[in-house]
């Protein structure tokens, strides 16, 4: 796969990741969001996935644990179930949206760069729709995102949030409902 890639554009190199971040089994985010409108500008959470429908995502308020249609929610040594529509983990599982904007977006190679000296081709991914938004995406030698960069404008201040992606294919990450 490696050889077709070298003669790919950009753009598809950068589908080319994705749809490689599609068919991954397992992986580990963790995510940073540095926003001035929220308490303290700033908020870390981890994220672990498990093929095909089973999240689990730990933020400062509380842990909340997917699995099928069902969310759990922990929060103070409390769990409650909520019911929640299929459609709403797409975003978790396509975090560029690339092909719902591919025909609005551009993408440019920036080189060679390393991510926690793992060896990374850098991009750079811009869109007008649904609003304007800069991504700056590192990809692996095998072809899976790395890190994700993405700036954008909330309510007239500068937001910016940085996912880094690891254990691809990790057959210990394990999500279970909480009992």
């Amino acid at each position: 796969a490696a050889e077709a890639l070298t003669s790919a554009s950009p753009k598809d190199e950068i589908k080319a990741a994705m749809a490689a971040f599609l068919e991954a089994k397992s992986f580990h985010a963790d995510m940073e969001i540095d926003n001035p409108q929220m308490p303290g500008g700033k908020m870390k959470a981890t994220m672990d996935f498990v093929a095909p429908d089973r999240y689990r995502m730990q933020m400062p308020m509380g842990t909340q644990t997917i699995v099928g249609d069902t969310l759990y929610m922990t929060m103070q040594g409390k769990t409650m179930k909520v019911p929640m529509q299929k459609d709403q983990l797409a975003q978790w599982r396509d975090p560029g949206k690339i092909n719902e904007h591919e025909a609005t977006m551009t993408v440019e190679a920036q080189g060679s760069d390393a991510v926690d000296g793992t060896p990374a081709r850098k991009y750079a991914v811009r869109n007008t729709q649904p609003q304007p938004v800069e991504m700056t995406l590192w990809v692996s030698e095998a072809h899976l995102p790395l890190q994700i960069l993405n700036r954008m404008e909330m309510q007239g201040k500068s937001v910016e949030t940085r996912i880094r992606y690891s254990r691809y294919n990790d057959a210990s990450i394990k999500i279970d409902p909480p009992q």
